[in-house]
């Protein structure tokens, strides 16, 4: 008897062993940050977990040039993730309109989002969200504290006090004023136009501007953008029309250029490359007396598979994705992604808190082509943007050539549009 008391203790104990096995949910995440892998799995999730013990979370990501592609197909098999990383605006906007993501309204949470927060992914009316918002990056300027120290400069706040800088530099004859290239055209609109651009087209008036016909690229702030874009030329440095995004990365963090127009994820890549780089940051310089725009662009974000087997636990997830909690790790995992959650967390990069500051000093906005104006393939907004402006950079474009193009193309198709020439 004693025995088979024994047996039915141990089959008891296994009995309950499984059934604690059964009842922990595994969820997988989809997402084109590969290179955050090590991040998700030794910082990110275990926080989650140890707060969650029943639910485990894989995170899977792809590479950032075939996840449109993979997702696509998963989710036409039936095999994504229970949790989707959303890009931006349209591509995920789309996803929901063919039903692949949960409308989020109802999540525990999603009070803690502003409209403009939320705005990358909901729907055109504002009235559905469908991914939980996660973070931003912010647009501005980089520099290399020991060659200001050695040649005498201070951080400009104007554009007159900018252009004094970089010729200060290039009467130096060291370093390389301004180091970007226009090879790879992306960088000339994203880090160029849109990053001195809102000032001059009063950020949110003059972007909702372009959507509702109100106001056009060959006109006011947008126009006089690419103007001032044109005078960045001089300074560039020997041969930045073969300079791609990573010669100018390498340029920056050996040292030998001293002003790098940047977005704040080449914070932590920086930090990488050279630890001993002395970076300092200047936000977008304004133009007389307005007031400073800064580009302030959602940037990823997570949805709900709808076709998912585990939908309770991927809520409780994603509501966590909401918490002050989630946005102390993440923007300290990843200096330079910044929470959008209108809850407290502190950043210890001082670079990247310079950055997060001039949401408090500066109107914010996001690039003004990627809510509804590049919804058609071709001619498409962004890639107009991109070309165009690396054309005023090398000087095949003068700035009104420059916004005639990138408007009579938008009018072409876009019907708000199509009275503005």
């Amino acid at each position: 008897m004693g025995k088979k008391l024994v047996w039915l203790a141990v089959a008891g104990m296994l009995a309950s062993f499984s059934l604690g096995l059964a009842q922990k949910t595994k969820l997988t995440i989809e997402s084109w940050r590969n290179d955050d892998l090590k991040i998700w799995q030794d910082t990110i999730l275990p926080a989650f977990m140890k707060k969650y013990p029943n639910i485990e979370v894989v995170f899977a990501p792809s590479a950032p040039t075939e996840y449109n592609a993979v997702l696509a197909a998963k989710l036409q098999a039936g095999t994504a993730g229970d949790l989707i990383t959303c890009r931006p605006f349209d591509l995920s906007l789309e996803l929901y309109k063919a039903k692949h993501l949960d409308s989020l309204n109802d999540l525990k949470g999603m009070d803690n989002y502003s409209e403009v927060a939320k705005a990358a992914w909901s729907t055109d009316d504002g009235k559905t969200t469908f991914c939980v918002p996660m973070a931003a990056v912010i647009h501005g300027f980089l520099y290399n504290k020991a060659i200001f120290k050695e040649l005498g400069l201070t951080e400009p706040k104007t554009e007159a006090e900018f252009l004094a800088v970089l010729a200060k530099i290039k009467a130096s004859g060291k370093y390389t004023p301004l180091v970007m290239g226009t090879k790879d055209q992306w960088e000339s609109a994203t880090m160029g136009y849109q990053n001195i651009g809102p000032t001059l087209w009063n950020g949110e008036t003059g972007r909702k501007g372009l959507i509702s016909g109100k106001a056009a690229y060959n006109k006011g702030g947008f126009l006089q953008a690419f103007e001032a874009l044109a005078k960045w030329r001089p300074y560039l440095g020997n041969g930045y029309q073969a300079q791609a995004y990573p010669d100018s990365q390498n340029l920056f963090a050996n040292g030998r250029g001293a002003i790098y127009p940047a977005g704040s994820w080449d914070i932590g890549t920086f930090r990488q490359m050279n630890p001993k780089l002395e970076l300092g940051a200047f936000k977008p310089y304004t133009f007389g007396s307005g007031p400073c725009v800064i580009d302030d662009h959602p940037d990823i974000a997570m949805g709900l598979n709808s076709a998912s087997k585990n939908k309770e636990a991927a809520r409780t997830f994603l509501s966590w994705i909401a918490s002050d909690e989630f946005a102390q790790l993440y923007a300290n995992a990843l200096p330079g992604f910044f929470p959008l959650a209108n809850v407290k967390y502190t950043v210890s990069d001082p670079v990247a808190q310079q950055f997060l500051d001039w949401r408090k000093e500066c109107q914010t906005t996001f690039r003004s082509s990627y809510q509804i104006l590049s919804r058609n393939a071709n001619p498409n907004n962004e890639n107009d943007l991109w070309n165009a402006s690396a054309q005023v950079l090398n000087g095949t474009f003068t700035p009104v050539q420059a916004a005639n193009y990138v408007q009579s193309r938008l009018a072409s198709w876009y019907a708000p549009q199509k009275g503005n020439k």
